[in-house]
């Protein structure tokens, strides 16, 4: 039943949300006891504040309300961005990972870690081991973002934007 809710109810808040400027994430209704747990992962290229998830979650509240007929019990709702442990699996997410450091598990050869520069639609370019190359998302099995403590490298920003301003990442490597 969960299941046949959200496939009901995922469009509807997946309009009102890009209505509202950003991307939902994930959607998911889970029964909790005599409710359902309605969670909402929304994410914009500038991130989610704490003011925006409290936008957005009276936003999908109103939208929920007035679709009270598909969802025929009480419900809790739980509106989130995406943590840090998010793999990246489209191009915005590696769009939005932008000079972060990520971890990449290739399909085939060995893991390796690299900073985001420019992404596309089917590649983003990699600084690894100050080496720039095309990492094509099908070849990716997982990448997800790396926690940083210190500022990453000047000298690695710039080789990024460098990059960025002169080429589109091209088919290929990695």
């Amino acid at each position: 039943m969960p299941n046949e809710l959200a496939s009901r109810l995922e469009p509807i808040v997946a309009e009102a949300v890009t209505a509202a400027g950003f991307d939902l994430d994930a959607f998911e209704v889970q029964q909790a006891g005599r409710r359902q747990l309605v969670k909402v992962v929304v994410d914009g290229d500038d991130g989610v504040g704490l003011d925006e998830v409290a936008q957005l979650s009276r936003v999908v509240a109103a939208v929920l309300d007035e679709n009270e007929h598909i969802l025929v019990s009480a419900y809790t709702l739980e509106v989130t961005s995406p943590g840090l442990d998010r793999p990246l699996a489209l191009p915005r997410h590696w769009r939005r990972a932008r000079f972060r450091l990520v971890k990449v598990t290739p399909h085939e050869g060995a893991a390796f870690v690299g900073r985001v520069g420019h992404a596309g639609e089917q590649s983003a370019r990699v600084l690894v081991d100050g080496v720039l190359s095309d990492v094509r998302y099908a070849s990716v099995a997982k990448a997800v973002i790396e926690i940083e403590f210190k500022q990453p490298p000047a000298e690695d920003l710039k080789l990024l934007e460098t990059d960025a301003a002169v080429n589109e990442p091209k088919e290929g490597s990695k």
